[in-house]
């Protein structure tokens, strides 16, 4: 069946943050309008493995909200129209002219990367917005009529204190957000950011359990549904979950376009090469991108489901899936309080949520290792 969810990658930045290692490039304002038309062309290349009516698309990046307003309006225009269509935005650039634009064009959620709003932690991770850009940024989408606002915070961050951490969530919560996102800052190794802070990033990792109890216990109290390990929604009679996300922790097919992004059809995986000279030139010339394709054999896309689904607060279902997991280890991780079965699925307990990715592995590890005997 077609693919039900479509990824954009804009991957325009008016900076390179140093922890950063997605696909970015900066500044290049003469070439956006030249990319919006090789995204368009890649997608009529792709039609075919995309529903007619996704249910959702999501815009990332990068700084979607960078590309050059004409250049924006006209990608938003020529998608196709979802039933959840996302925007993620740097809290700068969210002028009353860019939520008005969003609007118009059917952006219904805008996901804000507000990472702190404590200035001296905001010049640690080489984030040009302040705190007053955060709080602009969700009222002038809100006049703008958008209603579906999340946004994003980093814990663990060199020099963040817990009371730091604390007055973070205050002020995400004073501004009544439908979805929050706490994530753990990930440095990685050989970074500019790991070189300038590796003995601070060594005492926060001894932290990240005590910051994420934090987190975890401060949202749930305000009436926000802990939903996915690092998600939560407000509870109340909309689903605000996110749907983009939820269909790749559910394991559902989506199509990525753009330089750098990775789709998933029917047990094929491939990403774009991250070359964007490479990929302008190829889509001009009418061809598909350079792609690196990726074996995704049955046995590790059951790895990647039981993986992936155990991030979320709803059972797993194991039809298909038992041969990823080890029976004898389950069994003993259910002894210990960690997991709940059923004959037909499997979830973490709350305790076990709250070491979420080591018992998940000791899972699947256990059964990779009963399999290769």
């Amino acid at each position: 069946m077609p693919a039900e969810h479509l990824y954009v990658h804009l991957p325009f930045c008016s900076s390179r943050c140093g922890y950063c290692d997605f696909v970015t490039v900066v500044g290049r304002a003469g070439e956006h309008a030249r990319y919006v038309d090789a995204v368009l062309a890649e997608l009529e290349l792709e039609r075919r493995l995309l529903a007619p009516r996704p249910a959702t698309v999501y815009l990332g990046g990068g700084t979607p909200t960078l590309t050059e307003p004409a250049a924006l309006e006209r990608l938003l225009a020529g998608l196709p129209p979802a039933d959840e269509l996302t925007v993620e935005a740097n809290p700068e650039t969210v002028t009353p002219e860019l939520a008005a634009l969003l609007a118009r064009n059917g952006v219904d959620r805008v996901s804000i990367g507000a990472q702190t709003f404590h200035r001296h932690l905001l010049d640690v991770l080489g984030r040009r917005a302040g705190p007053g850009d955060v709080r602009r940024a969700v009222h002038r989408l809100r006049d703008a009529g958008i209603d579906n606002i999340s946004l994003d915070l980093l814990y663990g961050i060199p020099g963040q204190s817990p009371a730091d951490l604390g007055r973070d969530l205050a002020e995400a919560l004073a501004l009544a957000p439908e979805h929050l996102s706490a994530y753990e800052l990930e440095a990685k190794p050989g970074t500019r950011f790991t070189h300038a802070h590796g003995q601070e990033l060594e005492r926060q990792a001894e932290r990240m359990e005590c910051y994420f109890e934090q987190v975890v216990e401060t949202l749930t109290q305000a009436g926000y549904r802990w939903y996915e390990t690092a998600s939560f929604a407000r509870l109340g009679p909309r689903d605000l979950r996110a749907r983009h996300n939820l269909g790749y922790w559910l394991g559902r097919d989506y199509l990525g376009l753009g330089v750098g992004a990775v789709s998933t059809i029917e047990n094929r995986r491939w990403r774009n090469a991250p070359s964007l000279r490479g990929y302008l030139s190829a889509l001009e010339a009418g061809r598909r991108p350079a792609r690196e394709p990726e074996a995704l054999p049955p046995d590790v896309r059951a790895r990647e489901r039981v993986m992936l689904g155990l991030r979320l607060d709803e059972p797993l279902p194991l039809r298909g899936l038992e041969q990823a997991v080890d029976g004898p280890e389950l069994e003993r991780l259910a002894a210990l309080g960690l997991l709940e079965r059923t004959p037909e699925t499997l979830a973490l307990t709350r305790r076990g949520r709250f070491l979420g990715g080591g018992v998940t592995a000791q899972l699947l590890s256990a059964g990779a290792a009963s399999r290769s005997i």
